[in-house]
């Protein structure tokens, strides 16, 4: 094993390395760190680590809530990963000596009107189908539960296995384990992956992995908002609570400092501005179902872009003619729950040059086209220069 270092490096100033990651997000420094831990020489670049969509994300560690019509090889990866989660939050705890706001209680799932019931019922059934833990509850049954829940919510269920963390402790955590077991982190664009000098690359760019590989990635944007329980107090509720609201889909992450986070739109836009209409359905639909926001104050409002693909599953594996360049992009919404799987996987190819069979759905080649190269055109044309920070 490399011996633990803290290092940070301009570009242009690092001695060859088994493995270069580009992104310092939750995903590239969570392969960084399994990759020193191996005993490899690694380095990570970013010209501005953590901020990417994991500045805004709410850390929702959701398997069951996430599982949607037509994704059962990515609800099986959910559930992989969720369940290699508290053994990852206690690694890095120990490692770092740094809480990440690891939470257990849960997640309710809720409708406020009988056509909002309805709507989420249909999606329950086709969850308990797959065998996921989903318990269906009564108004009074939610209500005993989360006793602020308004009065007019029709019913709901229970996600006892849907947990959160917090991303914003997440990744400097993260950074700080992959800097103590040796990894050298290059604050810098990379225009092309040609310019690194390792022998295998990880890209793990997020939506600038399209760039860099002619993958089919794009941005998709999502509003959040960051409510705080008035004088810092508790917010007054503990589960995580995802709804419909006459239509809108929402959720609300209660953390132990007082914040709650409301998030979020699904936008195919590349934009990152915060509109006033986005924020206006966040909060109505919060407060229908949960009364007592309407008193919190309103502290942030962001926007990030999620990579998304055209099937909604990561990329994950060997560049088409390329085993020297390894994929781990193209999490969209599920990117802090799918890290600790991510990072086992890539690490354990790159060292044993064997894939798991868990890689199999969501190699880059699904995406090929008949000339054997990637159909980067099955997604939305790679950013340009100007708008690409890793370009």
């Amino acid at each position: 094993m490399l011996s633990a270092r803290s290092t940070s490096t301009p570009a242009g100033d690092v001695a060859r390395a088994d493995v270069a990651v580009v992104g310092a997000g939750p995903i590239g420094l969570a392969v960084a760190w399994r990759c020193a831990a191996r005993g490899l020489r690694v380095t990570v670049h970013d010209p501005a680590p953590g901020s990417g969509a994991s500045a805004v994300a709410a850390g929702m560690l959701a398997p069951v809530s996430e599982a949607y019509f037509g994704e059962r090889d990515l609800t099986g990866l959910l559930v992989e990963s969720a369940g290699r989660w508290p053994a990852f939050a206690a690694e890095l705890t120990e490692a770092t000596g740094v809480g990440l706001g690891y939470r257990t209680d849960g997640t309710l799932l809720v409708g406020l009107t009988a056509d909002d019931l309805a709507e989420a019922r249909r999606l329950w059934a086709y969850q308990q189908e797959l065998d996921l833990p989903v318990t269906p509850l009564r108004p009074s049954e939610l209500r005993d539960r989360e006793p602020a829940l308004a009065p007019r919510v029709r019913g709901g269920a229970f996600a006892a296995t849907d947990h959160q963390v917090d991303p914003r402790l997440l990744v400097p955590a993260l950074r700080t384990a992959a800097e103590r077991a040796g990894v050298v982190l290059v604050r810098g664009p990379v225009r092309a992956l040609s310019d690194l000098d390792a022998t295998v690359t990880v890209v793990a760019a997020g939506c600038g992995a399209a760039a860099l590989t002619g993958l089919p990635v794009r941005p998709v944007k999502g509003q959040v908002l960051r409510l705080r329980a008035p004088g810092g107090g508790t917010p007054g509720f503990r589960h995580v609570i995802r709804g419909y609201a006459d239509g809108e889909q929402v959720y609300l992450v209660p953390r132990a400092g007082g914040e709650v986070v409301v998030g979020a739109t699904v936008e195919e836009r590349r934009d990152t501005d915060v509109s006033a209409g986005a924020v206006l359905r966040l909060l109505r639909a919060a407060v229908d179902l949960l009364p007592e926001l309407a008193e919190y104050d309103l502290i942030e409002t962001a926007a990030g872009l999620r990579p998304g693909t055209p099937d909604n599953a990561p990329i994950l594996g060997p560049l088409p003619g390329r085993p020297d360049v390894l994929a781990a992009t193209g999490h969209h919404r599920h990117g802090i729950v799918l890290t600790p799987v991510t990072a086992d996987l890539i690490a354990d190819l790159v060292t044993t040059g064997v894939p798991d069979p868990l890689l199999a759905p969501f190699r880059p080649d699904r995406f090929t086209g008949p000339s054997g190269s990637v159909a980067a055109d099955r997604g939305e044309p790679a950013r340009t220069s100007e708008e690409d920070p890793w370009n």
